[in-house]
């Protein structure tokens, strides 16, 4: 976590804290910020090469995204997700994007809906047969995300950012082995069932799919500390 010092007089103070917030937010997904690490003003407005304001203001972005917690009288911290937390996540996230495809099969674009889902699908299905477990994983939760902004739903989009967030701090604890080969036919069938009006069917799968999830983050949740690997979000 070295970057280029910038010129303050040239780059606008939004600008800083953006680029702080967008490397931070990297390392404590990636794993390079472990959970129950504590984040320091000073250290990173050192080690980025900017004053604390920039730093602050990432810090207090993070916190509202649930990647930080911030703990009075003690500072802010990489969380420590509980299986009770991990639980939860996958709760909030199965009523929100259950009502995201209640809404979509309600309404008149479902077809575009499942244009744009099925289109990160098959990308899914390339990389997967490419060995590209990163790009799977990203397009794991793109997938997700395309869902949810499928609703046309702005409150349902506001509430699922905070928990995808804290879906990847969830991640965080998964190795290679943890890949799941029916990653790509779950979300091939979630897509189907939408494409033929089988709206319980479609949350059928999709509860299926986070119960799975749940299943092997609470096995793997253990070595909290653990670098992920490059497989690490294939699971979501």
């Amino acid at each position: 976590m070295n970057p280029e010092p910038a010129s303050a007089g040239t780059i606008p103070r939004a600008t800083f804290a953006s680029l702080v917030t967008d490397r931070l937010r990297t390392n404590i997904v990636d794993g390079s910020l472990k959970p129950g690490s504590q984040l320091s003003e000073i250290e990173l407005a050192t080690s980025f090469g900017v004053s604390r304001g920039p730093v602050r203001e990432a810090l207090q972005g993070l916190v509202q995204e649930g990647l930080l917690l911030s703990e009075p009288h003690r500072g802010v911290f990489v969380p420590v997700l509980t299986g009770e937390d991990v639980r939860d996540v996958y709760v909030a996230r199965e009523a929100l994007e259950s009502a995201a495809i209640r809404a979509i099969m309600s309404s008149a674009t479902t077809a575009v809906a499942h244009d744009a889902l099925d289109r990160l699908v098959t990308l899914m299905a390339r990389a997967e047969a490419a060995g590209d477990w990163a790009s799977v994983g990203n397009l794991d939760l793109e997938f997700h995300v395309a869902l949810v902004d499928a609703s046309s739903s702005q409150r349902l989009r506001r509430m699922f950012t905070t928990v995808i967030s804290e879906t990847r701090l969830c991640l965080g604890v998964l190795t290679a082995d943890d890949a799941r080969d029916d990653l790509v036919q779950e979300h091939r069938l979630i897509c189907d069932a939408m494409k033929e009006g089988e709206t319980e069917q479609a949350l059928a799968v999709l509860r299926r799919h986070f119960d799975d999830a749940v299943v092997t983050l609470l096995r793997r949740q253990a070595p909290v500390g653990a670098r992920p690997s490059d497989k690490v979000e294939a699971i979501s």
